[in-house]
C-alpha cells in the first residue's frame, strides 16, 4: 500500500525528495577532530616544547631529577655527546643522557 502511494506521488519507494547535505554528514567528524586537537594534541606539543627548552637550559650547578627518580646536581656538561655528569652522593658521579632529565629543581 505504502509503495503504491509513493509511486503515485512520483517518487521511488524508500527515498525522500531531498539528497543528504554533505556538510551535515561531515560536520560531526570535523568537530571531533577539532576538539581532539584543542584538548589533546595542542597542550601536549606545548608541554614538549617547554621540556625541550628546560633541557637546553641545564647547566653546571643545577639540581635535577632524572626520569628514574634520582636526585642530583649537575657538575659537568658534555655538549658534543649531549650528556651530563651528575653528582648524586659524596664521591659518586654518574654520566647520563640529557634527555633522561625529568625536571629541574628550583634552588
Amino acid at each position: 500500500m505504502f509503495a503504491t502511494l509513493m509511486l503515485y506521488m512520483g517518487q521511488p519507494a524508500g527515498q525522500s525528495g531531498q539528497s543528504p547535505n554533505p556538510l551535515a554528514m561531515w560536520l560531526p567528524i570535523i568537530l571531533i577532530v577539532v576538539i581532539m586537537w584543542l584538548l589533546i594534541f595542542r597542550p601536549q606539543a606545548k608541554r614538549q616544547k617547554e621540556h625541550q627548552k628546560m633541557l637546553a637550559s641545564i647547566q653546571k650547578g643545577d639540581r635535577i631529577v632524572t626520569a628514574g627518580g634520582i636526585y642530583g646536581t649537575v657538575v659537568g656538561v658534555k655538549e658534543k655527546e649531549n650528556t651530563l655528569i651528575v653528582k648524586i652522593a659524596d664521591n659518586v658521579k654518574i654520566e647520563l643522557a640529557r634527555s633522561s632529565v625529568a625536571r629541574k629543581l628550583e634552588s
